[in-house]
């Protein structure tokens, strides 16, 4: 199955900080922008960071397996290889995780490898990977 590129359209405080993360750490290339926007290709799908001054960030937080997971989030479902490059990648840049790369669920049907991040303006980005693809949806 095929699936749709989905289009996520979210506040930063500054464009510049949001160039720097999305495309130098998160290696996102850069679509169309404006003074206002910018576009990045998040894996296939449409990022679009908008400048809005004071929107960003969490609101709260739901424990999940041990964790405080910060609400709102947004991500990706990656390969394991792909989530554990991008974790190496970001380690290396010195991001500071909100929760370490990780496996949660160990032993159960959705076990999964997880990690949680903040960019710039304090939005909350989790990458997530199954060693079963299969089992994204398993309860």
């Amino acid at each position: 199955m095929t699936l749709p590129p989905f289009h996520l359209a979210f506040p930063v405080d500054d464009l510049a900080a949001a160039r720097r993360f999305y495309g130098e750490v998160m290696g996102c290339a850069e679509g169309r922008s404006s003074e206002e926007w910018v576009d990045f290709d998040f894996h296939g799908h449409q990022i679009v960071a908008h400048l809005a001054p004071g929107q960003a960030g969490d609101r709260a937080s739901n424990h999940v397996d041990g964790h405080g997971v910060p609400v709102p989030h947004f991500g990706l479902v990656l390969t394991m290889a792909d989530w554990e490059a991008l974790a190496e990648r970001l380690q290396a840049g010195g991001c500071n995780f909100v929760i370490a790369p990780t496996i949660r669920f160990k032993g159960q049907p959705g076990e999964q490898a997880t990690m949680f991040l903040r960019d710039p303006s304090g939005n909350a980005l989790e990458f997530k990977a199954f060693a079963n693809p299969a089992n994204l949806f398993a309860t």
